[in-house]
């Protein structure tokens, strides 16, 4: 079985290939044909989100994706590649903190399941940086927030615990949660089936509550007084 990674072509040897992982190539490369090859794993079961490469221009973990023949791996986008697959991680906690992700203000009040279960699928968020790769946005604006964060944002704006939720609905009202085209594609690579968009559009109607509007509703176009030849009242 052949796989392409970072533009080199490698040649995987199983006896069952169509139950080895990428993970599992990456770490037999490794072990008998580049020595240099970096990549990142962890807890290699889906849980810490550090493998996280493009396969085939998806973003997935390369712990739980079986390999095809003549798979095409890269780094993920959006971030500064630091050597084959390994790319630089630091902006995620450049915006968990400028979006104000965590609990800030605790509250000592009691807890009910359903207020665990409120915020449990936000919970599971590994920071893979999956939904960061996917997302158009950074080709246009490299300071937005971005889907993790905000999704991350939501999960503590819906805990029960934070006395503070204008605090941070407060810090994702620029390069945030209006910038978002909600094209979905957050959803479709979230490993952990976060439905990010939908947290997108929670937390502009949770802006809307704390008196804040959409910058961009409104934006018409001027076309002066140019005559374009047709009247629609036919006169």
């Amino acid at each position: 079985m052949k796989i392409e990674i970072c533009g080199k072509s490698y040649h995987i040897t199983t006896q069952n290939k169509s139950h080895i992982t990428l993970l599992s190539s990456l770490f037999q490369i490794k072990k008998t044909q580049n020595r240099t090859l970096a990549f990142r794993s962890g807890c290699k079961s889906g849980v810490c989100g550090s493998c996280a490469v493009k396969i085939n221009g998806v973003e997935k973990l390369a712990c739980k994706t079986i390999i095809n023949d003549n798979d095409i791996v890269e780094p993920l986008s959006n971030s500064i590649v630091l050597k084959d697959l390994v790319v630089d991680i630091n902006n995620q906690d450049k915006f968990l903190k400028q979006s104000k992700a965590f609990l800030s203000k605790r509250s000592t009040i009691s807890i009910s399941k359903e207020d665990e279960k409120k915020i449990d699928i936000e919970t599971n968020c590994v920071l893979c940086s999956s939904c960061f790769s996917s997302c158009p946005i950074y080709s246009v604006n490299d300071n937005f927030i971005g889907p993790f964060a905000l999704a991350r944002t939501f999960r503590y704006v819906e805990d029960t615990k934070e006395q503070d939720v204008k605090e941070k609905i407060d810090a994702i009202q620029t390069n945030g949660v209006w910038d978002c085209t909600l094209c979905g594609n957050c959803n479709m690579v979230c490993p952990a089936q976060i439905d990010i968009k939908g947290d997108i559009e929670k937390l502009r109607n949770k802006s809307a509550q704390f008196g804040y509007n959409n910058p961009n509703m409104g934006m018409g176009v001027d076309f002066g007084t140019q005559d374009f030849g047709f009247n629609p009242n036919g006169f």
